[in-house]
């Protein structure tokens, strides 16, 4: 089962294509692994970023706008009124969109939350968990390539519903000193306390570690690109985090259904967020891949942002074919994508056996677009396979459970003597003596 490679002028489009059972093992296994030699080469120099926060702190920080973002700024703190201003300046159109996603976020989310339980294990035994949340929580909106104001409703609407104490948010700051006026308004939006000019690892060490601007919080949430992710993931331990969310995934399962043209544009809305993003389309039969390709061949030379779509797509991106559902959805969650669009024509008899996906998109309406922005559900997911782990992003991530324990006089008594004897068996003689006491004299 062969299928031409797409070419874009003189550059390849697409690194995998044809047949999925001929991927040679180090294919599938670049597929499989992807992200991991990225992180691999920026570690060096995230330790580096996170040690001189940790040593210097604002002056680091002040220093990495210079470097990083072309920023000359005498305070990482945003002004309180700069946020208002900004809600305030929002044309109509973008406001009433973003209101109306704040509220499906908000709607979703609530009905996700968590509730105490309690459970008598015996007669006089009563068990308990409770949701308790976070004291503060710090959230990453990504900046450089575009504004991500919808990351910060993603992040900060999720956290007020849980009762997070206080939402903090870091972004990127441009030339002008400033993160972009949308993210500040989603801030504003959200009722975020403060907001920070600052970006990439340098802003993951300082809501981790803390500065004298930066307050330390107990949790990091929020997507951003390599560098990101790896601060996260060394900086656990330090402070707790959502997931080392990376560069934007799309693994699509097209049959002969699917309509080609929309898959095609499925695949480069998600290439365009980054040189980085991984986007596959799974199809079963080659006349669909073929079918696919030709109208990426068309499509891709006609966006604007062509540049970083090419880059994507022949990086860590492709248009396979597997021999049946059956093969497609055994690869899917050994993939474990970040999203998940089910084009086929059954999509609730597959949707089922999806095991690992960061989300499921079901059926041929089911654009990643209106998860990304409108309909509610997260978009803070787990990316490079670590949906095998990871879930979204929900109002579990911004609490931490409390259990406690009651026991009555009867039930103390119950229990001595088996506790004693299994304290025993471990060489746990003080253990042992502790029940022996609540034995019945």
């Amino acid at each position: 089962m062969t299928v031409p490679t797409v070419t874009v002028g003189s550059q390849i489009a697409l690194r995998h294509t044809g047949a999925l059972d001929d991927l040679s093992g180090d294919a599938r296994r670049a597929l499989l692994r992807r992200g991991s030699d990225t992180l691999d080469s920026i570690a060096r120099d995230t330790t580096r970023i996170i040690a001189d926060v940790r040593a210097r702190g604002d002056a680091a920080l002040l220093a990495m706008a210079r470097e990083f973002d072309g920023a000359d700024l005498s305070t990482l703190v945003v002004p309180r009124p700069a946020l208002a201003r900004a809600l305030q300046s929002l044309s109509p159109t973008l406001r009433r969109a973003m209101e109306r996603s704040a509220r499906n976020i908000e709607t979703v989310h609530r009905a996700f939350l968590p509730a105490a339980i309690e459970v008598e294990s015996e007669p006089g035994i009563l068990i308990g968990r409770r949701p308790d949340p976070l004291r503060r929580v710090g959230v990453y909106a990504p900046g450089g390539r575009a504004s991500y104001p919808s990351s910060v409703l993603m992040s900060a609407i999720p956290a007020r519903v849980a009762g997070v104490g206080e939402v903090i948010v870091a972004s990127p700051p441009d030339a002008s000193g400033s993160p972009p006026a949308a993210v500040l308004a989603a801030a504003a939006l959200c009722g975020v306390e403060r907001v920070f000019a600052i970006g990439g690892a340098g802003a993951i060490a300082a809501m981790a570690l803390g500065t004298r601007s930066v307050p330390r919080v107990d949790r990091i949430v929020g997507p951003g690109n390599a560098y990101v992710a790896a601060a996260k993931l060394q900086l656990v331990g330090e402070v707790g985090i959502d997931m080392p969310a990376g560069p934007s995934e799309l693994l699509i399962i097209a049959d002969e259904s699917a309509d080609p043209a929309f898959i095609a544009r499925e695949m480069v809305a998600q290439a365009e967020h980054d040189p980085l993003a991984c986007v596959v389309a799974l199809t079963i039969g080659a006349p669909t891949a073929a079918a696919v390709e030709r109208e990426l061949r068309d499509r891709v030379p006609g966006e604007r942002r062509r540049d970083i779509i090419t880059r994507a797509l022949a990086g860590q991106s492709g248009v396979l074919c597997a021999s049946d559902i059956d093969a497609a959805i055994e690869f899917a969650n050994e993939y474990a994508p970040e999203h998940l669009l089910l084009a086929v024509g059954a999509p609730d008899a597959v949707l089922p056996r999806v095991r690992n996906a960061g989300t499921v998109l079901v059926g041929p309406c089911a654009s990643v677009t209106f998860g990304d922005y409108m309909v509610g559900a997260n978009h803070v997911l787990p990316t490079a396979g670590t949906a095998r782990f990871y879930s979204g992003l929900s109002p579990l991530d911004f609490v931490r459970w409390t259990t406690y324990q009651r026991i009555t006089p009867a039930a103390a008594r119950s229990l001595a003597a088996d506790v004693a004897d299994f304290a025993d068996a471990e060489r746990l003689f003080a253990h042992a003596a502790a029940a022996r006491a609540w034995a019945p004299s």
